[in-house]
């Protein structure tokens, strides 16, 4: 018994190794991917998205930083830190924010009467109050 209980932080440790390789990994086919549809855009003539979809690509890809970040932070010092999954949400909900944004004034007129922009408008308002919600918990834990 005495063994197991010898073998689990190694195990755990490969664990960790094991997905901090994997988001190594998809990081990197992200922004490889990106490089190649943007090109592919370009080429297309769609070259007004390219921004927007640069930006979504990138900040997923510092999600995936961050994430990384944990990963190790944690199997070095085998104690969990708040503060990264906070930064992590209030990427995600930048993130988001930006893409709704830039696609709901694509696909939506700009008039509060249509249902699509009501809908883009209330989404927006849940994730600007997560985003503030996120922001406050970082200042409360960090002590700023």
């Amino acid at each position: 018994m005495e063994y197991l209980f010898r073998l689990f932080p190694r195990v755990e440790a490969v664990i960790y190794a094991f997905a901090g390789l994997l988001v190594v990994l998809g990081a990197a086919y992200l922004m490889v991917a990106a490089v190649f549809e943007g090109m592919e855009l370009l080429r297309l003539g769609k070259g007004a998205s390219l921004p927007i979809f640069l930006l979504d690509r990138v900040l997923l890809a510092l999600m995936m930083a961050e994430i990384l970040y944990t990963l190790i932070r944690f199997a070095r010092e085998g104690q969990l830190q708040v503060e990264p999954f906070l930064v992590i949400g209030i990427i995600a909900g930048v993130r988001r924010i930006l893409v709704i944004t830039a696609e709901g004034l694509q696909k939506y007129p700009f008039s509060l009467d249509h249902p699509g922009f009501q809908a883009v408008l209330a989404e927006l308002l849940l994730l600007s109050l997560m985003v503030l919600a996120l922001s406050w918990a970082y200042r409360m834990v960090r002590g700023v």
